[in-house]
């Protein structure tokens, strides 16, 4: 069963890519305050690269304006594909944070994955979702792996 509207995020362990390589992060970073989480199927794929990312980058301080205290990517990847897409997307320039969910298991708890043949660990459905101290608030779901229109950054900034 997938994550709902009104559900609180579980607990897991994700990481992120630090000055002497991989770190721990606790996924109760996304439980801390009002945030906007979103999920790509995967760092450097033409959808995640090309729309979804930059919809988040470009809205940044749109977001904060917002009272939205933290922007979290979440991919399953390595951290050291998630940090340096991070680098390449701009996202760590706008202050977001992307996450490697590097065996799936937090998506996963979500209820968020997608197994599908030659995809190591799965990977995660492409949604957006405004969370309040570890409570959905507003929860987006692609249909498709490849669209963004639901899970953009501007479709979750007019729904806040």
């Amino acid at each position: 069963m997938s994550i709902a509207k009104g559900d609180k995020l579980p607990g897991g362990q994700l990481t992120k890519l630090g000055a002497n390589g991989p770190e721990p992060v606790d996924a109760a970073v996304l439980s801390t305050g009002r945030v906007a989480v979103f999920a790509v199927p995967g760092a450097y794929t033409p959808t995640c690269t090309n729309a979804h990312m930059p919809s988040f980058v470009k809205n940044a301080d749109q977001f904060r304006a917002k009272g939205v205290s933290g922007i979290y990517c979440i991919t399953v990847n390595d951290p050291f594909v998630a940090g340096q897409w991070a680098k390449d997307t701009g996202a760590t320039g706008a202050g977001i944070e992307v996450l490697a969910d590097a065996d799936g298991s937090f998506t996963r708890a979500l209820g968020m994955a997608i197994e599908a043949d030659g995809w190591v660990n799965g990977r995660s459905k492409r949604y957006a979702m405004l969370v309040n101290d570890g409570t959905v608030e507003v929860l987006q779901i692609e249909e498709s792996p490849g669209t963004c229109a639901l899970s953009s950054g501007e479709s979750l900034l007019g729904l806040i």
